[in-house]
């Protein structure tokens, strides 16, 4: 997950090189976190599309990378007769 994390940080730059000293801050943050804690926060951060090193080193810090992210629940439509349709209003 961490080296997906790297490629799409220096993705969303507009130059790659732009994108180097972020990654290489995170990649550094496996000396004072472990390297598996560091991958769950990679995924976490993918997760919840937060690509730079503050948000990696918060979701650390926090403790979020033990904890699951949750998913928003699917919500079904509301049927009933007062409301209408996308098709009413075109």
């Amino acid at each position: 997950m961490l080296s997906l994390l790297v490629q799409n940080i220096i993705e969303d730059r507009p130059y790659p090189e732009q994108g180097y000293h972020s990654c290489l801050g995170i990649i550094g943050l496996e000396k004072r976190f472990s390297a598996e804690r560091l991958e769950a926060a990679a995924r976490r951060a993918l997760e919840v599309q937060a690509r730079n090193y503050p948000s990696i080193k918060s979701i650390l810090e926090k403790g979020l990378d033990r904890i699951p992210v949750r998913k928003a629940p699917e919500q079904t439509p509301i049927f009933h007769t007062n409301i209408r349709c996308p098709g009413y209003y075109h």
